[in-house]
């Protein structure tokens, strides 16, 4: 098949795939089931870690891929959400699927959803696209699987899997529509993601989540571990160096001090996943692994040139993601250009945005930025941007095109030869890429 007709077909999937938006968010583990029952039951093939957590999985998976490919093994993930395609969801090897390979599993998922609609209801957007990830991970009969929550854990359609490990980074406010109004409600419905069999479990949880999660792993009888985030030795604008349990020096290659908790818990994963059998103990490769490692979108550093400025991407996307964003800025600080910051913001209605702004404010760099805001582009659930301006408050400058907007704080970050920090949400964050970097 020609590239052309593969990425019409890919298209068309897509389409098909965003139809089933329409049935939303419904929790439940009884279609995924059925689904992937209909599928041959491709999960039953694979073993890895289920990462859940408010924030940081995408990080910590990213770490244990890295580490993981480095000692040579055949790696699947699946991130969330999708910055600019969704075939980034489903990824071998460090890569996405190809257009051709990932329409054609979304094609089967789908016919397999129709089959099942009548007896279980129809399966939504994430469930088909969960049912169509563990299906190509089976055939490209990958070694291990690093497969990250959608929302929560309990009912969240990933937990039709069992891969041997879970994880649960941290607890805190986000989704309480869905998973209750408080941290120890939110933690009971992540526990839930560690199961009877598991090998181990492991969490960076702080009271009072941990002890919802100890409760839970006590219950099922599995043996969890929980850490501390590791001590921080330095931070610059190409990572940061933390001190290692054997007390040694430690690179990791993302940006911001809390990469330094992410860090411990991955570093627990990939122990237990060596203790389980289902990866080496190559400490060597580890160390290369978390130090190449790159999570596109998350505290990204694009450098300045062709008349551009100097940008900031990340998807910081609740109370605790702003306030990492405001602590990582102020390290940075120092190490950007000098002039007067930027802040292009876009967020979800769904998300707390009083709390994320005056996250934000408590770096007193971002406090006195110039201050752009914008509408989350193809986001129903999207704040506009005067509503942003407005909740901001004096000085803000709404603008409702993103990319018009992009312009506008392109131009202010040029004008003032300051740096431009993108934030609020991973799909204000995917499109800014995109459009400043389409080649990636």
């Amino acid at each position: 098949m020609s590239s052309r007709a593969a990425e019409e077909r890919y298209h068309r999937a897509v389409a098909l795939l965003q139809e089933r938006g329409r049935f939303g968010i419904r929790l439940g583990l009884g279609r995924t089931r059925a689904l992937l029952r209909a599928l041959g039951e491709p999960q039953q093939q694979l073993r890895g870690v289920l990462v859940g957590g408010t924030n940081g999985k995408g990080s910590v998976q990213a770490m244990v891929a890295a580490a993981l490919r480095e000692q040579g093994m055949l790696v699947g993930q699946m991130p969330k959400p999708h910055l600019v395609e969704y075939r980034e969801r489903i990824q071998v090897g460090g890569k996405p699927l190809s257009h051709e390979v990932f329409a054609e599993l979304v094609e089967r998922a789908l016919a397999a959803a129709s089959s099942i609609e009548r007896r279980h209801g129809p399966p939504t957007e994430f469930e088909v696209l969960t049912a169509a990830a563990f299906t190509a991970f089976a055939e490209a009969r990958v070694e291990v699987l690093v497969a990250e929550v959608g929302m929560g854990g309990r009912l969240d359609a990933t937990n039709a899997w069992q891969g041997g490990i879970s994880a649960i980074t941290n607890v805190g406010l986000d989704h309480m529509e869905h998973l209750g109004p408080t941290v120890v409600d939110i933690a009971r419905e992540k526990a839930a993601i560690i199961k009877r069999g598991d090998s181990a479990a492991v969490t960076g949880a702080a009271d009072p989540a941990v002890a919802v999660i100890q409760r839970r792993a006590r219950r099922v009888d599995v043996a969890l571990r929980v850490v501390e985030p590791l001590p921080v030795r330095s931070v610059d604008r190409d990572g940061l160096t933390v001190t290692a349990p054997d007390g040694t020096a430690l690179r990791i290659g993302l940006l911001g001090r809390h990469q330094a908790h992410n860090a411990s818990v991955a570093l627990a994963v990939l122990e237990e996943l060596a203790a389980a059998g289902m990866a080496g103990s190559d400490g060597a490769a580890v160390r290369r692994g978390l130090a190449s490692v790159r999570w596109p979108g998350r505290l990204e550093l694009l450098p300045s040139g062709s008349g551009r400025p100097e940008v900031l991407l990340d998807g910081a996307h609740n109370a605790n993601g702003a306030a990492a964003l405001a602590a990582a800025f102020e390290d940075l600080r120092a190490s950007l250009v000098p002039g007067r910051p930027v802040l292009l913001l876009g967020v979800m209605r769904d998300k707390q945005l009083v709390e994320m702004l005056s996250a934000m404010r408590r770096s007193s760099s971002l406090a006195g930025s110039r201050v752009v805001t914008t509408t989350v582009p193809d986001a129903p659930r999207a704040l506009t941007a005067a509503e942003l301006a407005l909740a901001w408050g004096p000085g803000a400058e709404a603008v409702e095109d993103a990319g018009e907007a992009l312009a506008r704080a392109m131009h202010l970050a040029v004008d003032a030869a300051g740096p431009l920090v993108v934030a609020g949400s991973l799909y204000l964050v995917g499109h800014v890429r995109n459009l400043l970097q389409p080649e990636a």
